[in-house]
């Protein structure tokens, strides 16, 4: 599924299931939480913290996906196309990075 497709099909589950957007404000504060539980997840999983028992059958895939649809839902209603914007900032970052990471020995 491209970006675009992927857009629409957020717009089309708003439009039939969700009533409306939140505003803009909300959510921003609802992709907040979302990329908090993400990063439980990551620093109990494969960090330095102890997993707690009830974090052990916490989804990663599922809250990585939460992410993706709040910033899918800020996209259409900031009318940001954002196929258009993330092919435009893959094609920055190769011509800044190109031989950035491969140059850095830390990464060795």
């Amino acid at each position: 599924m491209q970006i675009q497709d992927a857009q629409q099909a957020v717009d089309e589950w708003i439009k039939s299931h969700g009533v409306r957007y939140f505003n803009e404000l909300t959510n921003m504060a609802q992709l907040t939480e979302e990329v908090g539980e993400v990063a439980r997840i990551i620093a109990r999983r494969y960090g330095e913290q102890s997993e707690k028992e009830s974090d052990k059958n916490k989804d990663l895939g599922e809250e990585l996906a939460d992410v993706v649809f709040v910033v899918l839902c800020l996209a259409n209603q900031t009318g940001i196309n954002l196929q258009d914007a993330f092919d435009k900032k893959l094609n920055i970052k190769t011509e800044r990075d190109h031989d950035r990471h491969q140059n850095n020995p830390k990464l060795k």
